[in-house]
């Protein structure tokens, strides 16, 4: 007991060099920031920063002028929505599997649909309507799982393109972009999403293709693999700096070779539309190879063996890899997609160097998340506000992380 007592005290020993570096240069810091969060430390509180309890963080979801709907009727008229659209595809579900809940959720799902034109009526209705559906589903279906894989998802689908496509009812996301438009801080959570979605597949799904292609047998792979690999180890800005030339839209090579295509010249820098995939466009270029290197090394410890027994049983490319290369990949791919998302929610150096300092051309077409906290630090010296800001960041990433491991447990598979 002792011996095992002297090793562990031992080993603590050799580790407090480091819990001392990290305590000052990452747990004092971040620690100390949260506390701020909770003053008003500006230019004007420099020296004796002011207690303001949750002050910070109310300045920044403050509106610029009120909305124009509630946030409960919001969330009630999507709440309606996607019940509309759950019995929708239960109904399909159910009438082509031969189920008599089929004509039970068809009845209901056009009720919803009435009742959604007359709205007197559906606030009264729409808790009984989801209590008798959820009683029915639980009845007929045993398996709760299986339930949720489909419909669910399927539901999900179809209730996303119908709040994007349905001008006439007003639901969270209608909130959302009108809010987008009277508070900065939403408005550059907006930005960051979709730079987000519009980089993080794009650049994991190309990684995958150039991945597959350097594990094949093609020459000069060793060349190929450091030429994708370079641009990751490449100086953020000077990367930046080259696609402010390339993106330029009078003397550009993009484009020059767009032209090419009679393609008219796009203004890549000076266009708001453009800001957030001019952004991601970069992103991608430099990220891509470093997740194409992780993906590779990822295949490589594929067992060849699941791949011969996939041979003599006659199975073609495509189905090794959807039931051997991709299950076996989705550790891999877990990893990269959680390191990603991280990333891309910390967007800001394309940002900074692109535009010269600004958060796009105007409108704040640019403005990110990370650009909220510089431009509150250091620009405006309200530190409070920035600190504040920053942990407001810090939860959204936790929250998306914290999801990706639980969808993790489910659909990673581990093979020793």
């Amino acid at each position: 007991m002792k011996s095992k007592t002297r090793e562990a005290l031992l080993a603590y020993l050799f580790l407090v060099p480091s819990f001392v570096i990290l305590g000052m240069f990452v747990f004092w810091p971040v620690g100390f920031s949260f506390v701020l969060s909770f003053f008003r430390w500006d230019f004007k509180n420099m020296k004796n920063p002011a207690f303001a309890g949750l002050e910070n963080y109310g300045e920044i979801f403050r509106f610029q002028s009120p909305l124009t709907h509630e946030f409960a009727s919001s969330l009630l008229t999507s709440i309606v929505l996607f019940f509309v659209c759950f019995s929708i595809v239960f109904s399909m579900y159910a009438v082509f599997k031969k189920k008599k809940m089929g004509f039970v959720s068809i009845a209901i799902s056009v009720s919803l649909m009435v009742l959604l034109q007359n709205r007197t009526f559906f606030t009264l209705l729409l808790c009984s309507l989801v209590a008798t559906m959820t009683y029915l589903i639980l009845k007929t279906y045993r398996s709760i799982k299986v339930f949720l894989g489909k419909i669910f998802s399927l539901s999900l689908v179809a209730f996303i393109f119908l709040i994007i496509f349905d001008k006439r009812s007003y639901t969270v996301l209608d909130l959302f972009l009108e809010a987008r438009d009277r508070n900065l801080f939403i408005k550059a959570v907006y930005n960051t999403a979709y730079y987000v979605l519009l980089s993080v597949p794009i650049t994991i799904a190309l990684a995958l293709v150039i991945a597959l292609l350097l594990n094949s047998n093609i020459k000069f792979r060793a060349f190929f693999r450091t030429a994708y690999f370079i641009p990751f180890v490449t100086s953020a800005v000077a990367i930046s700096l080259v696609w402010r030339w390339i993106f330029d839209d009078a003397y550009g090579l993009l484009n020059y070779m767009l032209s090419f295509l009679n393609v008219e010249r796009i203004a890549w820098l000076k266009d708001e539309r453009w800001t957030i995939p001019t952004i991601a466009i970069v992103s991608i270029w430099k990220t891509v190879g470093y997740d194409a290197i992780i993906l590779l090394a990822g295949l490589q410890n594929i067992d060849k063996s699941y791949y011969e027994a996939a041979e003599v049983d006659g199975a073609t490319a495509w189905q090794k890899f959807l039931h051997i290369t991709w299950p076996l990949l989705t550790p891999t791919t877990f990893f990269l997609l959680i390191v990603s998302l991280i990333g891309s929610f910390k967007v800001f150096t394309e940002v900074y160097v692109l535009y010269s300092g600004l958060p796009g051309p105007y409108n704040n077409s640019g403005m990110t998340m990370v650009y909220y906290v510089f431009d509150r630090f250091y620009v405006q010296q309200r530190m409070g506000i920035a600190c504040a800001a920053a942990y407001i960041l810090f939860g959204i990433i936790l929250i998306f992380t914290a999801v990706q491991f639980l969808v993790g447990k489910k659909t990673v598979e581990y093979a020793s």
